[in-house]
């Protein structure tokens, strides 16, 4: 049972930064999912899937992972770069 501990991505919908914020906790899958021969739906029997805890900063993430004895991976996010402008500059006279 390992334990992947990440910053989730912006929305590809959304133009706002607001949910990645957080960090959350949520287990790698360690069993594959089967059809139902019937109707042909997926099922599973990994209950661990379903869990998705978030924590306010990474060390808070890490530090629940080692109370519990949990394997976790800290995967790092990738910043953006921003270039902080002014609306002026879109005006800004550059002979």
């Amino acid at each position: 049972m390992t334990a992947r501990i990440y910053r989730p991505a912006k929305n590809a919908m959304q133009s706002g930064m607001k949910a990645t914020r957080k960090w959350v906790l949520d287990f790698s899958p360690e069993k594959g999912q089967s059809l139902d021969p019937l109707m042909g739906w997926s099922s599973g029997s990994d209950t661990k899937k379903q869990v998705r805890l978030t924590f306010d900063n990474k060390d808070e993430a890490i530090a629940y992972a080692k109370r519990h004895d949990l394997d976790y991976m800290v995967h790092e996010p990738h910043e953006k770069a921003r270039r902080i402008k002014a609306y002026a500059d879109s005006f800004a006279y550059r002979g």
